[in-house]
């Protein structure tokens, strides 16, 4: 079975969720199908083939250098017996495959356009352009992937014309073999941290969905003994970049051992840091499944985070962490309507990070079953199988 694999992201430039997703399930599908992986950058090497924006288009909007790229990508889909596209910067090179050549077109939705308005601040009228090329192809589509039970039912929301049957779920993957505990300290060290005061982590990008301004005014209030760690970068806007440094600069005049990492880690410092945390948070106020806390879960570490999309599915309330409601902030910034409702959410948040902090013998409880809730029912390999089995049905049908 000859298959072309989709991207924008993938080794060494992967950043997102959606990129190590794609990177994991790549590594397991390459036994089981002739895998091309198609992506953006420069180049190409075994079973990896790179595609650049067009350069008439430097500086021009990013949906349209996007779309040069899908341009590309389906021209250099011939002789695949199917394609398999993530994300919108993918998709419409999957539909246009389909067209082109004839083949099925499977795609996984890790996000919705719909659902994310503040992304309009980072592509202005690329927005339109985003959000038709994902309806355009996810309604074409042979079947769609959701990435959790919540996003199949966000995806049959905002795309009703489409057949329930064809929406499938298949869970994010962990691979616990690479995530696991890491108990040396020099990476902590080396970065600043204490190792021997406990601190709350956050790794993301500085984007509204990641709720980053809701986590730095919710940690102004936790126990002042803790450190609060951001490995937080690639904000969307300069917007949201200035607002994320005000709100740290606020943060850090407010209290002590406050540590912004910027630059993207290696994957193995990441680890130790997830290690190390006395408790991770994700305060993101959409999320289709959140493959960030499948990592600390992993690491043996609780998870405090919001009860939103995919993630319930993840962690367990209770048991690998605490999750708290959003209130309903998903489509404001936690000013003007939406105050309340972020001050509600921040004041949750405190409250769950204090209640995990308070009880070291109850986070270690919740950081082992995280850890054999990872293992248990996340794994790649299982991940990998159940998309075959999905390409097979539609081979069959076509």
């Amino acid at each position: 079975m000859r298959v072309g694999l989709l991207t924008r992201e993938f080794p060494p430039d992967v950043y997102g969720g959606a990129g190590v997703h794609v990177e994991f399930l790549a590594r397991e599908l390459t036994p089981l199908v002739d895998l091309e992986v198609h992506c953006w950058g420069e180049g190409r090497g075994a079973g990896v083939v790179r595609h650049r924006p067009w350069s008439v288009l430097d500086g021009s909007n990013d949906a349209l250098r996007t779309f040069s790229v899908d341009l590309s990508m389906a021209a250099a889909l011939a002789g695949r017996e199917l394609v398999h596209s993530h994300t919108w910067y993918a998709n419409l090179a999957g539909h246009l495959a389909k067209l082109l050549h004839g083949v099925p077109h499977v795609v996984t939705a890790h996000s919705l356009e719909p659902l994310r308005p503040w992304k309009a601040e980072q592509l202005g009228g690329g927005y339109a352009l985003s959000g038709w090329s994902e309806r355009t192809a996810v309604e074409a589509a042979d079947a769609v992937i959701a990435v959790s039970g919540a996003m199949r039912e966000d995806i049959l929301r905002c795309y009703p014309a489409l057949d329930p049957a064809s929406v499938h779920v298949v869970h994010n993957g962990i691979d616990t073999a690479l995530y696991r505990p890491d108990h040396g300290t020099d990476v902590v060290t080396r970065l600043g941290v204490d190792p021997a005061r406990p601190y709350v982590l956050f790794v993301g990008r500085i984007t509204r969905q990641k709720g980053v301004p809701h986590l730095l005014r919710a940690v102004r209030d936790i126990d002042p003994a803790v450190q609060v760690v951001l490995c937080a970068g690639a904000p969307d806007t300069p917007e949201i970049d200035r607002e994320f440094r005000d709100l740290f600069g606020e943060l850090s005049r407010f209290r002590a051992g406050v540590h912004w990492i910027p630059q993207m880690l290696p994957r193995a410092d990441v680890i130790q840091l997830l290690t190390h945390a006395a408790v991770f948070v994700c305060p993101s106020v959409y999320e289709p499944l959140g493959i960030v806390n499948l990592e600390a879960m992993a690491c043996g570490t609780p998870v405090v985070a919001s009860r939103v999309g995919g993630i319930p599915e993840v962690v367990e309330d209770g048991v690998t962490g605490l999750l708290v409601d959003t209130h309903d902030t998903r489509d404001g910034d936690g000013t003007g309507a939406d105050a309340d409702a972020g001050a509600a959410f921040e004041a949750g948040l405190a409250r769950a990070l204090d209640s995990v902090l308070a009880d070291p013998g109850a986070a270690r409880r919740m950081g082992a079953a995280g850890r054999e809730r990872a293992v248990g029912e996340f794994g790649w390999d299982t991940v990998a199988r159940r998309t075959v089995r999905l390409y097979e049905e539609i081979l069959k049908q076509a």
